[in-house]
């Protein structure tokens, strides 16, 4: 069941109506998933994620983890933590592979 939608939708400041419009579906079924405990498919689901920038498991409620603007939850990693994590995702696909082995030296050599 999705227990986070209208906390997700009010935070936005969008209407039921404009949150339907984007992941392509009728504001009543945006009206069921809020308040009717009735269940998106998965592929709509995705798509709530991919529109608040979360996850699946955070919408459904298996994790109180949101990633939101490019940044955790900042109860769950400090500050420093969500900076890092902002800059590693602007890195080339290419590069993250020599990040990482960076850390791993770090780690290492502690």
């Amino acid at each position: 069941m999705i227990k986070r939608l209208k906390e997700l939708r009010k935070e936005k400041h969008i209407s039921q109506q404009e949150l339907a419009d984007a992941i392509i579906v009728t504001q009543q079924s945006v009206n069921r998933y809020e308040n009717h405990d009735v269940e998106p498919g998965i592929e709509t689901l995705i798509k709530m994620a991919k529109f608040f920038n979360t996850s699946v498991d955070y919408l459904i409620g298996n994790t109180d983890v949101n990633f939101k603007s490019g940044r955790y939850d900042i109860d769950i990693l400090s500050e420093n933590e969500s900076c890092i994590i902002e800059k590693y995702r602007k890195i080339d696909d290419k590069y993250k592979k020599i990040v990482s082995n960076l850390i791993d030296e770090f780690i290492s050599l502690q």
